[in-house]
């Protein structure tokens, strides 16, 4: 039993090892190809819509983290495994590490934004270092040890070879071998890990000084000010617009792109792009700027749920762009229908040609809030189009447009269920008081946020238990592609009480209180709250 336990911790340091190796190579290859990335983005793309939604529905924006937590446990049962089996079969179980550096390397190979066989060498590379010391430990387990048969008072070895007492061989493992080698392969482990996560956090600051030396030029067509009024002063409510470290973000980056803007260039292509073109981040500089509040929101957002916030962006009109290369959008006789974005990290997202060339403010976003945008939220470039959900608007990282057709071509999300159109749904949400809150009685303020972006917000009620809808008080509206807070004093009195919220849009369209699932083209419903009052 000793013995297998050893063989189990054996397993473990070698998965340690093939870890840590991995991440060295990576850091010469690219981050995005180690195995763990590799896998989880695997993982990504393979799960069902569903489990998806149930993810960031449970773990938000900490879903990826948990994504690498749950593959670095698998490894680690399953190094465990491999460890306890090779005691008894020592080439089975150091096969199988192997083996694992084979499922990494397919899903590095496999990644939509691989760069070919070389991104297979991390977790080549590692599974062989892990494998080679699996072997060499358990080795040591299973080394037959000659002990000499004097002891203290018995005949010397000469006399034994003379009277025909030779050494003893004892079944016994060597000990004193196996713990120096396993602390000495700990040790290294360690070392070369630590090496390569900082090597692999060094590969970005070229990107991370591009970004510190960008200079956002002032706006030719700067966001009107925030009209008095529009945030109101009621403790608990979001602010209108929602500061960066804030705001939201869902997308599939394990790890996020740092992409040096000095060398990034988007290129526009496709079906009726008459003048092909490729911009560099430069060029998109010295065009004309505008600046917009505009507030987005992910299809994943439940009912009630966090996923919306309100920016300024600062960019470049996305339909001027088309336009100079020639892009017509199908209502005057282009034939492309869909704007395919694809991003660095291989994302596609599709958006309706028609839309980002309507008139509205749709725009290649070089700035958020004032600032370059940051790198969680796609420096230096991405896609932000109000009026749409992200998946069919917002691609982050961008660096290549193609014009295409719905018909022929089906982006990443897509292919998973998601609807091909998702204009955003008419909602409202309740920020204060929370649920299970406990208030006194008397009036209390209920406030939060409406939205339907493109259209904008005419009307907000609220309704107290099973009571009448009552009008609530809108604040002043920014644009109609922004939120609109809202507040109502309550008269509370004691006891258990259900507050429900519902929005009018500006087109009249009154929110559903039909339930659905954010799959396929976002939620609907009302939000409600339950508070007891004391």
């Amino acid at each position: 039993m000793p013995r297998l336990a050893l063989g189990a911790l054996s397993g473990a340091l070698a998965g340690f090892a093939a870890l840590a190796v991995a991440e060295l190579v990576a850091a010469a290859v690219r981050p995005q190809a180690g195995p763990v990335v590799a896998v989880g983005g695997a993982s990504i793309d393979a799960t069902p819509a569903p489990v998806k939604d149930w993810a960031i529905r449970h773990f938000g924006t900490d879903d990826k983290l948990v994504l690498q937590l749950g593959i670095l446990a698998v490894l680690a049962v399953l190094a465990l495994v491999l460890g306890v089996l090779a005691v008894r079969f020592r080439r089975v179980g150091a096969a199988g590490v192997l083996l694992f550096g084979v499922v990494g390397a397919a899903a590095a190979v496999g990644r939509p934004d691989s760069t070919g066989l070389v991104d297979a060498l991390p977790s080549v590379v590692g599974a062989c270092a892990g494998a080679l010391l699996l072997y060499a430990l358990v080795g040591r387990l299973t080394a037959v040890v000659r002990t000499p048969a004097t002891a203290p008072g018995s005949v010397p070895e000469e006399a034994a070879e003379e009277t025909g007492e030779g050494p003893s061989v004892s079944e016994g493992w060597d000990r004193r071998g196996f713990v120096l080698a396993a602390a000495s392969a700990a040790a290294a482990s360690a070392v070369v890990g630590v090496a390569g996560r900082s090597l692999n956090a060094s590969r970005g600051q070229g990107a991370i000084a591009s970004r510190r030396t960008v200079v956002l030029p002032s706006p030719r067509s700067p966001a009107a000010p925030v009209p008095k009024g529009a945030g109101l002063r009621v403790p608990g409510i979001s602010p209108f617009l929602t500061p960066t470290g804030d705001f939201y973000r869902v997308d599939t980056a394990l790890v996020v792109p740092k992409v040096d803007a000095t060398s990034w260039r988007l290129r526009v292509h496709g079906k009726g792009v008459r003048r092909p073109a490729t911009y560099s981040f430069d060029d998109l500089l010295r065009r004309e700027l505008i600046e917009r509040d505009i507030t987005l929101t992910c299809v994943s957002n439940e009912v009630g749920g966090p996923y919306v916030g309100n920016a300024r962006w600062t960019g470049v009109r996305l339909a001027d762009l088309l336009g100079e290369c020639g892009v017509k959008p199908p209502s005057r006789g282009g034939p492309a229908d869909q704007l395919v974005a694809r991003s660095v990290d291989g994302m596609t997202i599709g958006s309706p040609v028609e839309d980002v060339m309507d008139g509205r403010d749709a725009m290649l976003a070089l700035g958020m809030n004032g600032e370059p945008l940051p790198f969680q939220h796609g420096f230096p470039v991405r896609m932000v189009v109000p009026g749409l959900y992200g998946y069919v608007s917002a691609c982050k990282w961008i660096e290549d447009i193609e014009l295409t057709t719905f018909d022929s071509y089906d982006p990443y999300w897509v292919k998973r269920g998601w609807a091909r159109r998702a204009p955003i749904k008419t909602e409202s949400r309740i920020d204060t008081p929370k649920p299970f809150a406990r208030p006194g009685s008397g009036t209390v303020m209920v406030a939060g946020v409406a939205w339907a972006q493109h259209r904008g917000i005419d009307k907000v009620e609220v309704r107290v238990d099973d009571g009448p809808w009552q009008t609530a008080h809108l604040a002043a509206e920014d644009t109609r592609d922004t939120w609109r807070q809202w507040s109502f004093p309550w008269r509370a009195v004691k006891g258990g009480h259900t507050l429900t919220v519902r929005a009018t849009d500006r087109a009249g369209t009154v929110q559903t209180d039909r339930r659905t699932r954010t799959i396929p083209d976002g939620a609907s419903g009302w939000h409600s709250v339950v508070v007891s009052v004391e």
